[in-house]
């Protein structure tokens, strides 16, 4: 069938503009497509920070060896006349030979000084070798762990061998003595610096390198052979932390131009802008400065340290362009490592950058180790020649009339470079080049705040830039900038902060040591923030809108992204817990608890979760300030993720590790009690918090919660619960129990009867054991109490399943034990309290339909199971017939233990209580131990310890006997050891560590880019393009179904598809726009493509094994689909990525109706996407409606009726709600009025069971309601009595009415199927299917209309599935 097949491939449907236009779709709200339901709830990956320097090493030691023999020349260099003369800008053949050397000694340790003033100078002038000697190995005795620098001049000596030597003099100065690097390695030691000024200097470098590999291989030989004559010397020091700077490669000559210094290397290592500048004045280009001499040069003013003046900044760019280019060329651990580690280094290698680019135009090339990739011709020379050449020009009329310096517009110009590439790259690129340069404008006040707007946009495009950023140094720079008074910076520094901690919480503690904190606890209570205004000239409104921060101008976000920067801070950091503490930060988040603002408040309670974790002192002082009953109000928050939030920060209020007083266990229980009611909250992230948070309540009780767990366990054992599966075999699919062919109607009498029963029962038995066993008589246990594991454990999604000691079934039936059975008469007073409540809750939390809160549960349940167990005890496993005496186990702090002694027949006990309490009662513990689920066989019936009802709440049993037979749990008692610890084997299920990730997951919206516009804003992007070609799509489908409607359907028999289902089929539902069909059977559900006639997916719904599916909806049918599932049991379940090649996964599930008795119709729902609302109802007295937006229930319309709902419907334009209900009577309800009134209208025209009510969408639509007698009655919610009444076939076991074509489908018990039109008229009745052999149709189980085109979906309960359309010529 090709109806729609290019309708479907097609984005042109061939629409006119004005319907294009008029595309409803785009107005429809999306359910359940927040981010929460999309990913998965974890924090991001961490990335390896490399920027922290692990190593930070100053240079504390310098070694200025100068070798001049001034007026000697050496043998082995013929100079050039005139010669290049000037060492350290002095000219050593001005003044006396002796003079000159000192002279030129005391200006070189100047010139370090400049870049080193603390460091520790000696200078060692034409030296011999013992003096050298003396003068490295003293400098590295005082230097210990930190770098030393060796700087040598051999301008006087002859050039360095190739044996690997430097020379230096004898003492009387006749000769020159060799000195070999070896030598020079051992005495300097390491980390070191060395730095050679001498002709064929790169032969120093090779030669260091080789000695420094033979080092290491005598290392490694001493390190395995210790008899070997290395290992008996003292260790060479390894040679690995050592740089090197040389003049020149090993066959290259220093320059020897006149016009340039002798010592051209050094002065570029020393006085870089001085050479820089006279290099300059000597090229070419030079002559385009007009008046600027080398004379002029030495009369610039300023000091190299202002910024404010000429030379300053000339310095301040230099330093910029020079750390750009390093950055931009060298990989980042060597730029860290040379650049980032000790500022003297740094320095040395920033101006080595400009030595190799003046000593190559003399054809010279500097070498270092470790080497630098070529940098000389880097184009941002060109911005330096530029910066030079503007203050250059300025020179003659600043010098000789006095004009005002013009500052250089080179830092502004490199910002709106830096901004170019913010606005006009493309996603994937490399980083920008001018971020080094961004860090040193946050040193000028002038564009500081140009600066910082430009970085958190950088900042904000993802935690790549951050990380960057990082490397490049910014971390300094905006620590400092927090003890800035500026208003206008907060916001910047407050976004920027964030963007860095989202990425790297480590740099709390830097933080909390400066102080930091108290500049965002002044945000967070400051409700004026200012605003950024345009201040420099984007080009249009929108770059404005999304470049600035404007964006985030909103006071809400700063103060969000301060209490975000403040949880980090706060998290598990004591140091950082007490500073908060002290700054009033608990008292400033309670004021914003109720601020609009739904981020706001969810941080400010994970703030106040992480700061009073594990530390008492904040809890108390939130005590004082009410700060639980002030997070009560969140719990019923609009927000999911505003609930959960401080649903964690109740859970770590009542989790602490500190001694329990009455009064903080009194607040315990109340936050614990406040905590349960969120146990059937829509949204599975506030569920698993919820269980965590009870876990902490369960591990600071511990020891009354095991008492609880074992009475829990003693009932589930005793009492066989009342499961709905008894009925039946959970193969054996009848289609009494399975379709609603022989609708059960119950009255209420009976479902109340029901329960009475079960109660009365249940306590009369509990009664009776109890008499039993005060008098010392036997118990019998029934084998078949205990279910064994099965395969629906196995679907919780848990890797631990198999080593759980209660199985998914036992919590199950414990669970409804729970609730049927007298087990509040049978423990204390205080027990029907805090501690069984939540242990209720928790197995509630146990069988949730979401697979991560149950699995969570299992856990906390099971840790305590085991906990009890162990507990319970004896050390030694005697026969059957004996009992142990045991001594008492070691007390807990959390609650006191009794000590108990038995004699053989359990008549006689003697009683030893701890301080004065009123002991526990006795326990049988036949129900705590199991290897392996089996039949249990019937051994001698044991005996049960006396009964003694407690008022106290102390500590589990721990002496009592065994059962031989193993019944529940995976570890017995003869596996223990003597003293009754945990085999090592076994898990340990709970810790204090149980965790969701939400916190985690929520500060990634501070790591990813908040300035973006979103992708489905985005009118380019595919998410966009898919969404247009769908709604076109819809659009087209809606458009040719009404064609075919509106030429009138007589006849809808043609059978356009067939194929028998894997199961049974119980409810089907067509996709609106799809050629897609879901069929569900009990427990799972088939996807076929129906044109195609192909089987796309069929999946496990994942519901216990004695529920079954018994509705289906479409959510978002016209745009991304998901499918939600309704089980009898009242879950529902929301899958998305079926039928389309993927794995379907659940979205989210909940539990839409709590004690949902499962009766033959089951869950019904309704579903409308214009509002976003859920209706379900069922075997319960109320329509409940949830709203998806909010993940909570918004209503409860009590149906007034005593039996149960089969059917609803519902308008959202008029608030209608049509119920069509079992005993025969429709309701209508108006859900903006109160639970009193909403119900305005009630007709009890049908005799019996109503299988479909429906309510006509339109604005005067009737209701159309048909019952199991076949009789359809049409009413005016208007009018009290029917305006019409059809009748069809008798014995109904399923109706559908088509929505747009007033059609009625008419399944019968009789093998059949009717099709009538809106007259009653039949135009078809379907009994076989298509075929040669022409096979009767099975018993009707279920059947629907597309909401659209004339087809007819048949499910039957041999297994079949077909599909009936209108005839060929209409389509």
């Amino acid at each position: 069938m090709k109806m729609d097949a290019e309708l479907l491939h097609s984005p042109v449907v061939g629409l006119s503009e004005e319907e294009e236009a008029d595309m409803s779709d785009w107005n429809l709200p999306l359910a359940f497509m927040k981010k929460r339901h999309l990913e998965k709830i974890e924090g991001s990956k961490a990335l390896a920070q490399s920027w922290r320097m692990k190593d930070r090493m100053k240079t504390v030691s310098v070694a200025l060896v100068l070798c001049l023999n001034v007026g000697v020349d050496p043998p082995d260099v013929v100079k050039t006349s005139p010669c290049a003369r000037l060492e350290c800008w002095i000219d050593p053949l001005s003044m006396s030979p002796q003079k000159a050397l000192e002279t030129i000694g005391a200006n070189l340790q100047k010139q370090y000084e400049n870049w080193q003033p603390r460091a520790r100078y000696k200078q060692s002038l034409d030296p011999t070798v013992d003096e050298v000697k003396k003068l490295c190995t003293s400098l590295r005795r005082n230097a210990k762990e930190e770098r030393v620098l060796f700087h040598y001049n051999g301008h006087g000596v002859p050039r360095p061998t190739v044996n690997g030597e430097i020379w230096v003099f004898n003492k009387n100065y006749t000769q020159y003595i060799p000195l070999s690097i070896y030598d020079l390695q051992t005495w300097m030691g390491s980390p070191s610096i060395f730095v050679y000024d001498c002709s064929n200097a790169g032969i120093i470098v090779k030669s260091f390198k080789q000695f420094a590999l033979q080092r290491e291989q005598e290392l490694e030989v001493a390190a395995i052979n210790p008899n070997h004559p290395l290992a008996q010397m003292p260790l060479p020091p390894s040679m690995k932390n050592c740089i090197q700077l040389a003049a020149c490669e090993a066959n290259e000559l220093l320059p020897m131009n006149p016009d340039l210094p002798a010592d051209l290397f050094t002065s570029c290592l020393t006085t870089p802008i001085k050479i820089a500048l006279r290099w300059f004045c000597m090229q070419k280009s030079a002559k385009l400065v007009p008046g600027v001499t080398l004379d002029l040069i030495e009369k610039i003013p300023g000091r190299l340290n202002d910024r404010r003046t000429p030379l300053g900044e000339l310095n301040w760019i230099f330093t910029a362009i020079t750390d750009t280019i390093a950055w931009n060329v060298l990989p980042r651990d060597l730029f860290q490592k040379l650049f980032r580690q000790d500022l003297l280094v740094a320095s040395l290698f920033r101006n080595f950058l400009l030595a190799e680019r003046i000593m190559r135009s003399y054809n010279c090339t500097p070498v270092s180790s470790p080497r630098l990739p070529p940098t000389y011709m880097h184009a941002m020379w060109q911005a330096w020649d530029l910066a030079v050449d503007i203050c250059l020009s300025q020179l003659p009329t600043i010098i000789e009339e006095g004009t005002a310096f013009r500052h250089s517009p080179f830092f502004a110009e490199q910002l709106t470079a830096f901004q170019v590439w913010l606005t006009m790259g493309v996603e994937n690129r490399n980083p920008p080049e001018q971020l080094p340069i961004v860090l040193q404008v946050l040193l000028s006040q002038v564009h500081r705040l140009r600066a910082l707007d430009l970085l958190g946009c950088f900042l904000d495009l993802g935690p790549w830039a951050v990380s960057l950023a990082l490397s490049v140094g910014i971390f300094p720079y905006v620590l400092k900038l927090l003890q800035s008074s500026a208003r206008e910076l907060r916001p910047l520094l407050v976004f920027i902060w964030a963007k860095i901690l989202a990425v790297d919480s480590s740099c709390q503690a830097d933080l909390v040591k400066d102080n930091g904190h108290k500049y965002f606890l002044s945000v967070l209570a400051d409700p004026y923030m200012p605003e950024l205004g345009n201040t420099w000239g984007l080009t249009s409104q929108k770059d404005h809108e999304w470049m600035c921060l404007l964006a985030l101008q909103d006071n809400a976000e700063h103060r969000t992204m301060a209490v975000f920067i403040l949880a980090v801070i706060v998290n598990s950091y004591n140091t950082g817990q007490e500073a908060c503490l002290q700054g009033n930060l608990i008292a400033i988040c309670l004021e914003q608890l109720s601020d609009p603002h739904p981020l706001l408040r969810q941080w400010v309670a994970i703030c106040l979760g992480r700061i009073w974790q594990n530390f008492d002192s904040a809890r108390w002082c939130g005590v004082r300030d009410s700060a639980h009953e002030k997070l009560y109000s969140l719990l019923s928050d609009p927000i999911p993720e505003v609930r959960c939030a401080a649903v964690f920060a109740l859970g770590t209020f009542v989790g602490n590790s500190a001694e329990r007083t009455d009064h903080s266990t009194t607040i315990d229980h109340n936050v614990a009690m406040m905590l349960a009611q969120l146990i059937n909250d829509g949204s599975p992230v506030v569920r698993k918090e919820l269980v965590v948070a009870l876990s902490h309540l369960v591990v600071q009780y511990e020891s009354n919660f095991c008492t609880v767990a074992l009475q829990f366990m003693e009932e589930e054992k005793n009492y066989a619960a009342p499961s709905p599966a008894n009925t039946t075999e959970p193969g054996n699919l009848t289609p009494v129990r399975e379709s609603p062919a022989i609708p059960r109607l119950r009255s209420v009498n009976s479902y109340t009867n029901i329960r009475a029963a079960t109660t009365a029962r249940n306590l009369n038995k509990s009664l009776q054991n109890l008499n039993l066993n005060e008098e010392g008589g036997p118990v019998t246990f029934s084998p078949g109490n205990l279910s064994a594991s099965s395969s629906a454990s196995s679907t919780l999604g848990s890797p631990d399943n198999d080593e759980y000691i209660l199985s998914f079934e036992t919590i199950d039936k414990m669970r409804r034990v729970s609730s049927y059975s007298s087990l509040n008469s049978l423990i204390g007073v205080s027990f029907n309290s805090v501690y069984t409540q939540i242990w209720r809750v928790l197995l509630h939390l146990a069988a949730d339909p979401f697979p991560e809160v149950s699995d969570l549960a299992m856990k906390v349940l099971n840790s305590i199971a085991y906990k009890a167990t162990m507990n319970a005890r004896p050390q030694k496993i005697l026969d059957s017939g004996s009992l142990t005496q045991s001594a008492p186990a070691s007390p807990t702090s959390k609650g006191t233990l009794i000590h108990q002694a038995g004699t053989s027949n359990g008549a006689n006990r003697s009683l030893s209580r701890c301080s004065g309490s009123p002991p526990i009662p006795g326990v049988s513990s036949s129900s705590l131990t199991n290897e392996v689920p089996k039949p249990p066989t019937r051994d001698a019936p044991p005996t049960r310890p006396p009964y003694t009802p407690t008022l106290g709440t102390q500590g589990p049993p721990h002496s009592h006997q065994f059962q031989r037979t193993r019944k529940m749990f995976d570890k017995g008692p003869d596996q223990m050891t003597e003293d009754g610890e945990e085999t090592p084997g076994h898990r340990n299920f709970i810790s204090m560590a149980l965790q969701t990730g939400l916190c985690d997951w929520s500060a990634k919206y501070f790591a990813q880019p908040v300035m973006k516009i979103p992708e489905e804003h985005d009118m380019e992007s595919q998410v966009r393009k898919e969404r247009e070609w769908r709604f076109l799509r819809n659009a087209g489908v809606r458009r040719q179904s009404q064609r075919i409607i509106q030429r009138g359907i007589t006849r809808l028999d043609d059978q356009i598809f067939i194929n028998r289902n894997p199961g049974v089929p119980s409810v089907v539902k067509f996709h609106p726009f799809n050629p897609c069909i879901a069929v569900a059977d009990k427990d799972s559900i088939c996807f076929w493509d129906w044109e195609k006639g192909e089987r796309l997916d069929y999946f496990y719904n994942g519901n216990p094994r004695y529920t079954r599916i018994t509705a289906m909806e479409y959510l978002n049918g016209h745009d991304c689909s998901l499918l939600l599932t309704a089980t009898d049991d009242g879950a529902l379940r929301i899958w998305k990525n079926f039928a389309d090649q993927r794995n379907p996964e659940m979205v989210t599930a909940w539990q839409g109706l709590s004690d949902m008795l499962p009766s033959t119709r089951g869950m019904v729902v309704d579903w409308e996407q214009e509002t976003g609302l859920l209706m379900t109802s069922g075997d319960v007295r109320v329509v409940r409606i949830w709203d998806t937006e909010r993940e909570m229930k918004v209503q409860d319309i009590p149906t007034g009726a005593d039996s149960c709902v089969t059917s609803l419907s519902c308008d959202p334009q008029r608030s209608l709600v049509v119920a069509g209900l079992g005993d025969g009577s429709v309701r209508v309800y108006d859900r903006r009025m109160g639970p009193n009134e909403c119900r305005v209208m009630t007709y009890r025209e049908h005799g019996a069971w109503v299988v479909k009510a429906h309510l006509q969408r339109e604005t005067d639509g009737h209701i159309i309601s048909v019952s199991v007698n076949g009789d359809v009655r049409f009413f005016d919610p208007r009018t009290p009595d029917s305006i019409n009444i059809l009748q069809t076939v008798k014995g109904l076991t399923a109706l559908d009415i088509h929505p747009q074509a007033n059609l009625f489908a008419c399944g019968s018990m009789n093998q059949f199927i009717a099709v009538y039109n809106s007259n009653g008229d039949v135009i078809s009745n379907i009994k076989y299917y298509d075929g040669f052999m022409g096979q009767r149709i099975g018993a009707i189980s279920c059947l629907a209309f597309h909401p659209y085109w004339p087809h007819l979906a048949v499910g039957s309960n041999d297994y079949y599935m077909s599909i009936y359309s209108a005839e060929k010529r209409l389509r």
